[in-house]
């Protein structure tokens, strides 16, 4: 049967024989294919191909078959078809002979005709139909999958049309976690293309096998449905008001189809993939196949990664938030938490923590970071284990909590408990935090030849890697590179955390002395006083593109040209400006652009991002921030802390001080340095990840590049290493799709605390977690108080704004930052941060540039809105809101 009729009709004839409800349908069979490659004149090369000569003779079947004129035998089979449906309208489907297999699914990459209208257009779709098993992207799944050429044959399904009110895809599986203990239901309004497709917002039931109960909804607002029209065909129509939280997937419907689901498991003995559809009759099974998803979804963790024991977490973003703002795709956070717990393992590796505690930290490493509805979020209580790791745990906990900006420290009976790993006996711990603290401390003297080391194999590194031109390397290179690169780079920067704890007990050791000799010191001078060197080079971009402001703004057609032209477009202008020959303002304009890329390229906006285009990718961001108002740049000079210490600190106190204080100075700007490293590795992390999108969506297995950051790292993995198939990739993805969708409307708690590796939705609600709600702003006379973090006093015009392209001047107000926000702080007068600490990045080269800064306002963005005259004491930490825009 299926070598005649295909995988799918032959599922077809199974579920009609067995007495499930399909509509009525019948097949062309691969004779009609094989008499129809005959008629086209056309043969499959039986002589083994490459790729690009296999492109090159399907390229012309496809053509052929497309403007096939149809056999006489061929056109009256499809009038018997029709005539047996009857319909006055039918959907043309594929069937392949490997098609809607537990292996090779081939899904999505035959074409299907729905709402197909009269015999000549039947015609046409079954032809388009045909052809479509020559796409290239049919073409490359098989080359690719090592599949036979010779059985391409494909027969072809006519099935009665729906009109359905609802439609959508049923797993008795959850294609996602591999449990066998849920049934998943996803559905639309209309037919089910558009869930399919992706183009229309879907519903999502969970729904318990054994208690047949519900354990997850979501009705999502629905604005655009697919629906049949009257002349054949389908078109995307609007959802009305009143029907736009209507649920696709009713009480009735979902008892239904959950019905039917554990009917089609039984009869086919393993978990299945079902289309459905329902209408004013009934519901209608359209397929259904083997979920071929399970087999890869053993040892995966689900999305709210804790650790393997049952006790409190903590999760906290003060400070991650930075790094990973938002909601996050699944390959940056995945990629993310397997980095943080290989770097720190190489970090106790490099302090010669002995094998068998290394084996314990395995229980709590690769689970630093927890993901809640697509908002990342440092798994606290083990970052104070990893702090436990080198000497000065008391110290250096506290100034932890100062760096990571949290609300609350830890309770010190907790702290105490907290261990990141344990020995048998006081004898062999002695020993080994010995060897440690030597290490340790040896590390602190040698830091300098350490950072020489690093440099020099980063330098190598980025020869090797930086330079390469990705543009015309294959997705496996690619993904070969990037194993590659991914393993150096935990390699190489898990010794050079040492810095990170050197610089919690030197700040802490600081921190005392400033009590000390310092009595009554602002509290913004204990961390002035710790920062970087002047010449940091994180500072450097923002200085960097200050000159090129500069220089725009000395010649008017530069200024014109910069205000003008969307910066979508203005890289591409200017570069065809430059190439005329013309005023040499232009050339030099492009030049300075062009070394702007290519010493800064990858700090842009969400950097660690993978699924955010970095400026090498999308140089967009560069123009957005060169219309920012020159006017109103501040004249930043000075250092608040040395005034202050001048004043305040003097004789053998003042030399202690800061002896100390220039080592911290030096190893903030070594920390500085790495990051602005780690920056320019992710970047490259990044490059190659496009590349492997790109050949992911031209064999087929995903439907667009941007679908490949829906992946796991290990399933991006997985495709490579022919461990998953394309069919278990776009089912994920499907599934994640629509759950990316939902984070967005939820805002995010800075805290929150569970029990244990399960918590329901309902927990997390009590948790904090809210849907996201229009912002009630406070009145004129408000007083805002935050962590003062660089002293001046302002007044002006606040701007709230997400992203820094989005300010021009003035007070620059925004709820988080990340690297990519340096460049725009020569332009603001103040800097309003609602979650950062005082020793953040964007902190950092604030006092570094001299804008008054105040960190840790409770509420900032909710109170201020853009327009706002605000005045501002970043002394004292007080935010005053003097008037309403």
């Amino acid at each position: 049967m299926r070598a005649q009729a295909g995988g799918k009709a032959h599922n077809l004839c199974e579920l009609t024989a067995a007495g499930f409800p399909v509509p009525r349908w019948a097949v062309l069979g691969t004779d009609a294919f094989d008499a129809a490659l005959a008629a086209a004149g056309l043969s499959i090369s039986e002589a083994p191909l490459t790729l690009a000569e296999r492109l090159r003779e399907a390229a012309i079947a496809e053509s052929a078959l497309r403007e096939l004129t149809m056999p006489g035998e061929i056109r009256e089979a499809i009038v018997a078809a029709l005539e047996y449906v009857g319909a006055e309208t039918v959907a043309v489907r594929s069937s392949g002979r490997q098609e809607d297999g537990v292996r090779d699914s081939f899904a999505g990459l035959f074409d299907t005709f729905l709402n197909v209208a009269g015999l000549d257009a039947t015609e046409d779709a079954v032809r388009r139909c045909w052809a479509s098993a020559f796409s290239q992207r049919a073409t490359q799944y098989r080359h690719v999958r090592g599949l036979d050429f010779r059985d391409v044959a494909l027969a072809v399904v006519v099935q009665r049309s729906l009109k359905p009110h609802s439609s959508g895809v049923m797993f008795t599986a959850d294609p996602l976690t591999g449990s066998t203990e849920r049934v998943v239901i996803n559905g639309v309004l209309g037919l089910g293309e558009g869930l399919v497709s992706g183009a229309v917002d879907s519903d999502s039931v969970s729904i318990d096998k054994g208690t047949g109960l519900v354990v997850e909804e979501l009705v999502c607002a629905k604005t655009e449905m697919m629906v049949g029209t009257a002349g054949g065909g389908v078109a995307t129509v609007d959802v009305p008001a009143d029907c736009q939280r209507q649920a696709s997937i009713n009480p009735a419907l979902r008892d239904v189809l959950f019905d039917l689901g554990i009917r089609l498991e039984q009869h086919f003995g393993c978990p299945q993939d079902v289309e459905w559809a329902a209408d004013e009759t009934g519901t209608w099974i359209l397929q259904s196949r083997p979920v071929t998803t399970l087999e890869l979804q053993t040892g995966c963790e689900p999305e709210h990664s804790g650790e393997v024991c049952n006790d409190a977490r903590i999760w906290d973003n003060s400070n991650i938030i930075e790094s990973f703002a938002g909601v996050t795709s699944p390959l940056t956070f995945t990629t993310a938490r397997k980095l943080y717990g290989d770097v720190y393992r190489s970090y106790a590796r490099s302090l010669r923590v002995p094998p068998a505690q290394l084996e314990q930290m395995e229980s709590w490493l690769p689970v630093m970071l927890g993901q809640f509805n697509g908002h990342v979020y440092y798994n606290l209580l083990h970052w104070y284990r990893m702090v436990g790791i080198a000497p000065g745990y008391p110290l250096n906990r506290r100034v932890l909590e100062v760096a990571l900006g949290v609300s609350e420290p830890l309770d010190r009976q907790t702290a105490k408990l907290l261990h990141p790993f344990t020995f048998s006996n006081p004898i062999e711990k002695a020993i080994s935090r010995a060897r440690t603290t030597i290490t340790y401390f040896r590390s602190i003297r040698t830091v300098d030849a350490m950072i020489e080391d690093f440099d020099e194999t980063f330098v190598d590194f980025i020869e090797r890697h930086g330079l390469m031109d990705v543009s015309a390397m294959d997705g496996q290179s690619a993904y070969r590179m990037f194993r590659q690169i991914y393993d150096e780079v935990a390699d190489l920067w898990g010794p050079m955390m040492v810095l990170d704890a050197m610089l919690l007990t030197m700040v802490g050791s600081l921190a005392v002395l400033t009590k000390v000799f310092l009595r009554g010191a602002p509290e913004w001078v204990q961390f002035a006083v710790v920062n970087p060197e002047p010449d940091v080079i994180s500072v450097e971009p923002a200085r960097e593109l200050t000159d090129i402001a500069a220089f725009v703004r000395e010649h008017p057609d530069l200024d014109s040209f910069i205000a003008a032209v969307e910066p979508t477009v203005a890289y591409a202008e200017l570069a065809r400006r430059a190439a005329e020959a013309g005023p040499p303002e232009w050339q030099e304009l492009h030049r300075k652009i062009e070394d702007y890329i290519d010493r800064f390229g990858y700090r842009c906006l969400d950097e660690l991002k993978l699924e955010t285009p970095d400026l090498r990718q999308d140089p967009a961001g560069i123009f957005h921030l060169l219309r920012m108002d020159a006017a109103g740049q501040r004249e930043h000079t000075g250092d608040s802390a040395q005034d202050y210490l001048d004043t305040h600190l003097r004789g053998p106190r003042r030399k202690m001080f800061d002896a100390l204080r220039r080592k911290i100075q030096r190893a903030a700007t070594y920390r500085e340095h790495l990051r602005f490293c780690r920056t320019q590795g992710f970047g490259i992390l990044k490059s190659l990840v496009g590349v492997m999108a790109r050949e992911l969506e031209q064999r087929g297995t995903i439907h667009s590049r941007s679908d490949v950051f829906l992946l796991r790292i290990d399933e991006l993995f997985g495709l490579h290493e022919s461990e998953m198939t394309a069919a278990a990739a776009q089912a994920a993805i499907r599934r994640r799709k629509i759950l990316q969708e939902s984070y967005s409307r939820y805002a995010a708690p800075a805290r929150f605390t569970t029990t244990g590796s399960e918590y329901t939705e309902r927990e997390l609600a009590e948790a904090g977690w809210r849907l996201s709600e229009d912002a009630t702003y406070a009145p004129a006379g408000t007083v805002l108080t935050g962590t003062p973090s660089s002293p001046g006093v302002v007044t002006g015009r606040a701007v709230v704004v997400e992203k820094p392209q989005d300010f021009s001047s003035g007070i620059l107000v925004a709820y988080r930052t990340d690297p990519g926000w340096a460049a725009a702080l020569p332009f603001a007068s103040a800097l309003l941060i609602e979650r950062a600490s005082p020793l953040t990045h964007v902190a950092i080269i604030a006092r570094e540039l001299g804008v008054p800064t105040v960190v840790q306002i409770d509420g900032l963005t909710n109170a201020i809105r853009t327009g706002m005259t605000v005045s501002v004491d970043g002394a004292s930490g007080r935010v005053v809101l003097l008037e309403e825009p």
